[in-house]
């Protein structure tokens, strides 16, 4: 008996190292395609569970006893917040951090950006003119007074924007420009970024923020592309230096139950098959340098991205957050 038993843990501990558990927040169909050639090149069997909403709160009650390895997840506040609930550990990889660019991990290996999405400005082909704005900073222009929609101002999207903003502009350089954005809108914070663009086709108002791969998605739906071929996109720069990006992620979980076979998903998800697929179903940029985006996401244009590290912008969301509430954005 003591033999069998053996036996059937040695079993075990074989099948469950030929394993890895992904928590994600992208649904899984998108991803799908790579996973399958990952299985299919190392033998290894991923098991994906969706979570939507939640996912840190589940990992932090969960803690050692959590059977995920690595969570992918967008937005890097949701990064961050994960490293410093203390559910993800650091990896080492000399493969990701020669692939992915320093400014879009993290220094300290918690987490690694695998795409990118551009915070662009949506704007009225029929309202404003080519070369009209250019920048975030005009968009406290007078001239933009009731023309401007926008999400609330304590989502997750904006609070980066505006912790961005503090990476290149004093405190209260930073106030008065949200102060001056809030006096243009034409309408209280309210919706998602498709509504502020369908706002845009309706003629509430001529400018809005939204990501850039919320083009995609309305193009990829009948009821959307209307609205999607209302708007331009621009690509504001931001203190002279770029349009500021976000990315969508991976970080490796502390509680792992197989790190061997994490870590090689890991740099599997930045060789180039799986950066062209990621950023393709997503309608985001890859971060592999060498690595193109598709043609639909190519054919938006051309921009550079603000080079601040977005560990700089993570470190600074807590006081654009008090400066968001200051203002009463939402007001």
């Amino acid at each position: 008996m003591k033999i069998l038993a053996i036996i059937a843990t040695l079993i075990g501990t074989s099948v469950a190292a030929q394993e890895v558990n992904i928590y994600s927040s992208r649904q899984p169909d998108l991803i799908d395609p790579i996973l399958q050639a990952f299985t299919a090149e190392t033998g290894i069997t991923v098991n994906t569970v969706f979570i939507k909403q939640g996912m840190l709160e589940r990992l932090s009650a969960e803690r050692r006893r959590s059977p995920a390895d690595i969570i992918l997840t967008a937005d890097i506040a949701n990064l961050n917040a994960a490293r410093e609930a203390g559910v993800t550990r650091p990896v080492n990889s000399e493969l990701i951090n020669q692939t992915i660019p320093a400014a879009y991990r993290d220094p300290d290996g918690y987490w690694f950006g695998l795409t990118s999405r551009a915070r662009i400005i949506y704007a009225s082909k029929d309202r404003v003119a080519d070369g009209e704005i250019t920048t975030y900073e005009q968009l406290a222009d007078p001239i933009w007074r009731g023309r401007i929609c926008s999400r609330s101002g304590t989502h997750d999207y904006n609070i980066a924007l505006v912790a961005a903003y503090l990476a290149h502009y004093s405190e209260q350089e930073t106030i008065d420009w949200l102060t001056a954005v809030k006096a243009n809108l034409a309408r209280r914070p309210q919706g998602n970024d498709r509504a502020q663009v369908k706002a845009i086709w309706a003629g509430e108002c001529d400018i809005a923020l939204g990501y850039t791969y919320y083009m995609g998605k309305m193009l990829s739906d009948p009821e959307q592309v209307a609205w999607a071929n209302s708007v331009n996109l621009i690509f504001p720069t931001l203190g002279g230096a770029g349009t500021h990006i976000n990315i969508s992620g991976m970080a490796m979980t502390a509680s792992s139950p197989n790190p061997e076979n994490a870590l090689k998903l890991m740099e599997f998800l930045v060789g180039d098959m799986a950066q062209s697929i990621y950023a393709e179903v997503n309608y985001e940029y890859p971060l592999r340098s060498d690595t193109p985006a598709s043609d639909l996401v190519t054919g938006w244009g051309e921009f550079t991205a603000d080079p601040t590290p977005l560990i700089d912008i993570a470190r600074l969301r807590g006081r654009a957050l008090q400066i968001i509430e200051i203002v009463d954005f939402d007001g």
